[in-house]
């Protein structure tokens, strides 16, 4: 990617790949995609240096993307009162991978957690090369790989195997 010269190229090439990511990501194909657009938005903006600065601009990207969505979730997370409860639900389409229990238990995970997960299985990134998205070690992403898949397992086990007897 970084033989690409001007920003369109480049969103032109990775958009569908940084979808992906940020739907995987945040759980919601449009949480996701707001989420590309407002790190391309910052990055567009900045496009010359960024190219210059980093050796893979996906890989800032990426990192990007990762850093917003868990600023974006500490933001969130905080309890929000409101005086008077909305009338309506405003309609949203249902998310084919709802009532999935692996999609479930990804999104239940914490977000670093779930960034790790999702860059080495979704996007099929060596341990390094998350490291190098996110900005951590090497350590760092294993550790966070090795709590996501403990938390998976629990989540996903079936009640026969976690109390210790064998499925009849």
């Amino acid at each position: 990617m970084s033989e690409l010269v001007d920003f369109s190229s480049f969103v032109e090439a990775s958009l569908p790949g940084l979808l992906r990511y940020g739907y995987a990501l945040t759980g919601n194909p449009h949480d996701g995609a707001d989420l590309v657009q407002t790190v391309l938005e910052k990055i567009g903006s900045r496009w010359t240096h960024v190219q210059r600065k980093t050796g893979d601009p996906i890989a800032y990207v990426r990192r990007s993307m990762a850093n917003a969505h868990v600023s974006r979730w500490r933001r969130t997370r905080r309890e929000n009162l409101v005086a008077d409860l909305p009338d309506t639900q405003p309609f949203a389409p249902a998310d084919p991978f709802e009532h999935e229990p692996l999609w479930q238990a990804l999104r239940a995970l914490p977000p670093r957690q779930r960034a790790v997960m999702v860059l080495r299985y979704y996007e099929g990134l060596s341990e390094a090369e998350i490291a190098a998205t996110l900005g951590v070690t090497q350590g760092t992403v294993k550790s966070q790989a090795s709590k996501a898949i403990a938390s998976l397992r629990t989540k996903l086990a079936l009640p026969e195997i976690r109390e210790g007897r064998e499925a009849s």
